[in-house]
């Protein structure tokens, strides 16, 4: 315990600079004063200098920073966007030397001497080793580091109640999930078996699709430290002449990655959640390589409904629908204001609207801005797709900067039924609206029936009351909308075969000289 207490102080000191700068911001003088306004580009500094203390703090921080990347409910924009820079290029001693794991777990069955390092994370290291007169890939977790990350989340929680007293209520709302979700996410990464299950999982699902390459799992050398798998070779899936050498276009690629990913979480409910452009590769055949599978996910069938949803009504800017969905998937408290929280989607839907350069973290990123009113928080199965939309189309979008992500989306969900073509959503428009009026047609023979006795037994009275009683009639206000009437006529005969238009159009302006007539006298 005498180590969480220091570690909670060395934390607490590394933070106190920049906390000083937000309460500032609040109070001149800390205690008192008015607030001061503060620019973008301080702000950027201020989220910097954050990135290089969790990097400074070690594997538990730097998985901190990359999930509030996708937390917008949580940090501001200029620091979700800084945070996301956030990779796990830790040294390889950081929590101890990985070797050390292989020796004791795997020193029979790999040739030792042929190991070879290719890459270093926060948690974990990878490396290459022959075994059976085949090289494997091998992911090692660093000893001694699950310890590490344990102390290091109880600091994160006790953090906590002490950021939630600055906080306003609607950061209050998320913050007080937090400390959960960072528990759920890295101790899920810590969990090599799971890894390997759900990575074989991914693999089954990928089976006959032979332009994705999953790497094998081999079970028997797996344990909870390590996951032994199929070593395949590619080259980074940005590397500017990559493609081009395994005869691939760049669109054709960006667009195998986004379907991959969208198939992945609405229709097979378990997806790779961290597709950024170190995990993803191209073989010299042009297939699309997917490593590294810690931050990964399983959805249950409802979460994986209530996802499809989510998009299926931002595609299609239902606002009905997604304020529903982001109730049903708990983004949003059940008890929120719907009237206003309505109002505000429809803003976002109107905002969006028209604009060319409509990407999915642009909706997200608006949508999120448009909610900062109202108590929301993101859930971490919506935040890790939230994850994927983004980085995913920020790859798609480095390969062609001219990808479009949503119609891509669109494409998808029409492909898997989960929404209708245009003319099929027109039809099911109109048959709901039909099915809504039927009642009310039903009914309106009736209704007829009755105004026109009331008519014939002189029941019926229309009772009005002008603002200003009138001294006279003004004669031009009827010339005005005759004119009016005839010109729309005549804009409407002129579909008609016959010149009908003429017609009117000489009576409008008939009409028309009247009013100018009328209105000089």
């Amino acid at each position: 315990m005498n180590g969480y207490y220091l570690r909670y102080l060395q934390v607490l000191v590394r933070f106190l600079p920049v906390a000083i700068g937000f309460l500032r911001d609040r109070r001149r003088f800390l205690l008192f004063g008015p607030p001061r306004r503060v620019s973008t580009d301080v702000h950027r500094r201020r989220a910097e200098r954050l990135t290089e203390t969790m990097l400074d703090l070690g594997p538990a921080f730097i998985k901190v920073g990359q999930v509030l990347s996708t937390r917008p409910d949580v940090v501001p924009p200029t620091y979700v966007e800084v945070f996301a820079t956030l990779q796990d290029e830790v040294p390889e001693g950081a929590g101890g030397d990985p070797v050390t794991v292989l020796e004791s777990e795997l020193g029979d069955e790999i040739d030792l001497e042929t190991l070879e390092p290719v890459a270093g994370g926060s948690l974990a290291f990878v490396y290459t080793a022959a075994s059976e007169g085949e090289r494997i890939a091998l992911k090692v977790r660093r000893p001694g580091i699950v310890s590490i990350i344990e102390r290091d989340l109880r600091v994160i929680r006790g953090l906590v109640p002490l950021l939630a007293t600055f906080a306003d209520e609607r950061q209050r709302y998320s913050l007080e999930n937090v400390a959960d979700d960072f528990e759920e996410i890295i101790l899920e990464e810590l969990d090599f078996d799971r890894e390997a299950s759900i990575m074989a999982e991914i693999g089954d699902n990928f089976a006959d699709d032979d332009r994705i390459v999953v790497p094998e799992t081999y079970d028997e050398l797996c344990s909870e430290r390590v996951v032994a798998m199929e070593y395949v070779d590619g080259t980074k899936i940005t590397d500017d002449d990559a493609l081009a050498t395994a005869g691939v276009g760049n669109t054709e690629m960006a667009t195998l990655i986004a379907r991959t990913y969208l198939k992945m979480g609405l229709v097979d409910g378990v997806f790779h959640a961290d597709p950024h452009p170190g995990n993803l590769a191209v073989t010299d055949d042009g297939r699309l390589v997917i490593y590294d599978y810690g931050m990964s996910q399983r959805l249950t069938p409802q979460e994986q409904d209530d996802i499809t949803s989510l998009y299926r009504t931002l595609v299609r800017r239902d606002v009905d629908g997604l304020l529903n969905t982001l109730i049903t998937l708990e983004v949003l408290d059940p008890a929120v204001d719907r009237v206003a929280v309505r109002r505000v989607l429809e803003m976002v839907i109107d905002n969006l609207e028209g604009r060319t350069d409509i990407t999915w973290r642009v909706i997200i990123t608006e949508l999120l801005s448009m909610l900062h009113d109202f108590p929301f928080r993101i859930p971490p199965n919506v935040m890790l797709l939230i994850r994927v939309g983004t980085v995913g189309e920020g790859v798609c979008r480095s390969l062609d900067p001219e990808f479009d992500f949503l119609s891509t989306t669109r494409s998808f969900l029409v492909d898997h039924g989960f929404i209708e073509s245009e003319i099929e959503a027109l039809l099911e428009d109109v048959r709901n609206d039909l099915r809504e009026s039927a009642p009310v047609l039903a009914r309106a023979p009736a209704r007829f029936d009755a105004v026109f006795g009331q008519l014939e037994r002189g029941e019926l009275v229309v009772r009005t009351e002008p603002i200003d009683t009138p001294s006279g009639g003004d004669p031009s206000t009827g010339y005005a909308v005759l004119a009016g009437a005839l010109f729309v006529a005549a804009a409407v005969l002129t579909f008609h075969e016959r010149p009908y238009e003429i017609a009117s159009l000489v009576a409008a302006l008939v009409v028309f000289a009247q009013y100018v007539r009328t209105r000089r006298t």
